[in-house]
């Protein structure tokens, strides 16, 4: 039984593999993951990339085909098999739903032919007809350098997936993010204090005030908050590895933030250094904001998966409380009213919030 493999790496990076029945690599799958992992693929990708090819390992071993020596007609019926299931000698009429997605099933293909494109570059005679040369040119549409393309062709796959449009992405109103952060934290007017998580609540704010992606929250480190002094405070979203091998994916960015904002980072500040979070570290500044509060180790960045955990439990608790999204559209209008009058320069991505977490907690 194929399958894929988390592994430690001798520079004690984290990474995914092949295995085979044997409990040994993939030979080819390992040489394309690695090749990979030399290109700096973010750790997410190469982990997708060894699930599908552990698939398709599967497929290669129940249908008792050769890796190397693979027709056009057998990465067809490896559509079929992801989709059914069904093995060599079963051919089912039942109708039934399919394993999985449309979309999952693309990506497990485009995965596969990635291998194969890179053994083919390396001289294995191998996957040469998974792609063609095409000069066509139907579409009104045509691209800047349109006629340079149509001399020389352009190269296409030849098997593909079609799937439905991709929906428009989950939108919060300024209301529904009102709701999870007092659900995170709160201001008790009488006792004037937070009361809850104000390190939740700042990760929320964070998220709808820049629209950093989550792993760029979480590897915010103290030195990239840069207080107000006078101006406008701002926050550096800069590129860095992390234990947990978060990405900033998008590049170096000033993001400005508003002094609410700002105030509510000094305030879990404070409440870090009653904790004794400047005494358990030489260098406080480059100690990440996001950190561990409760569970050990303490004072250690957070994980993704706390995160998710952290949704999983605000939409039970706030399943009714929260109305499905608007469209991107009409948030957007609801945001530049919020923030109209702010200096916002260098912050594009205020306009909208795209729950990054993932699908299955943002839907």
């Amino acid at each position: 039984m194929f399958r894929s493999q988390r592994l430690t790496l001798p520079s004690g990076e984290r990474s995914w593999t092949v295995l085979g029945a044997d409990h040994r690599m993939v030979e080819p799958a390992e040489e394309y993951l690695e090749y990979l992992r030399a290109q700096q693929a973010s750790p997410n990708t190469v982990k997708s990339y060894a699930r599908s090819l552990a698939l398709w390992w599967q497929y290669l071993d129940a249908f008792r085909l050769r890796w190397d020596a693979v027709t056009l007609e057998n990465f067809g019926a490896f559509l079929t098999w992801l989709r059914t299931g069904d093995e060599p000698e079963v051919a089912s009429i039942e109708r039934r739903p399919a394993r999985f997605a449309e979309s999952t099933i693309a990506a497990r293909l485009h995965a596969v032919v990635s291998c194969y494109d890179y053994h083919v570059l390396n001289g294995v005679d191998v996957g040469r007809d998974l792609h063609r040369i095409t000069h066509r040119g139907g579409s009104r549409y045509k691209p800047l350098l349109e006629h340079i393309a149509r001399r020389k062709g352009r190269r296409e796959t030849v098997i593909r997936v079609r799937g439905p449009r991709p929906a428009a992405p989950p939108i919060l109103t300024p209301q529904q993010i009102e709701l999870i952060g007092e659900a995170c934290a709160s201001w008790h007017v009488q006792g004037r204090e937070w009361r809850g998580s104000v390190r939740n609540r700042l990760l929320w704010m964070v998220l709808a005030e820049t629209g950093v992606r989550l792993g760029e929250a979480l590897g915010l480190q103290h030195r990239d908050w840069h207080t107000g002094r006078g101006d406008t405070p701002f926050i550096e979203v800069v590129a860095r590895d992390h234990p947990h091998a978060v990405r900033a994916k998008s590049g170096y960015r000033r993001l400005y933030v508003s002094d609410e904002l700002d105030r509510l980072y000094g305030e879990y500040v404070w409440q870090l250094c009653e904790a004794g979070a400047d005494l358990v570290t030489d260098d406080f500044d480059a100690t990440c904001v996001f950190v561990n509060l409760e569970r050990e180790p303490r004072f250690a960045p957070w994980r993704p998966e706390s995160v998710y955990d952290l949704v999983d439990r605000l939409r039970r608790q706030l399943s009714e409380q929260v109305p499905r999204p608007q469209r991107r559209a009409d948030y957007a209008q609801l945001l530049r009213a919020r923030h109209r009058g702010r200096r916002d320069a260098g912050s594009g991505a205020v306009e909208g919030i795209h729950l990054r977490l993932a699908d299955r907690h943002a839907r």
